[in-house]
């Protein structure tokens, strides 16, 4: 990838990270990104990711920790905009 299409999608990945979260710091980023590779992943290959958490249990657990670190930030960034 080159180095501007790099900064261009990690500058919407920040972006994306602040309307969620309403925050952008680094690792709000990288655990949005990890959530966003982990949900489409799992959607497009099923088995590869089913397959990942049986091999890898800690780490599925730390997922399923970092999607609801996300959702409970997101619910507090929505009803702080009320």
């Amino acid at each position: 990838m080159s180095n501007q299409l790099d900064e261009k999608i990690n500058g919407l990945l920040t972006k994306y990270t602040e309307l969620l979260l309403g925050e952008a710091d680094a690792d709000h980023v990288e655990k949005v990104k990890a959530w966003i590779l982990y949900s489409h992943m799992s959607k497009s290959m099923p088995a590869l990711v089913k397959h990942w958490n049986d091999t890898y249990p800690d780490a599925k657990n730390e997922v399923k920790e970092t999607i609801n670190e996300i959702k409970q930030l997101n619910e507090a960034h929505r009803q702080a905009k009320k």
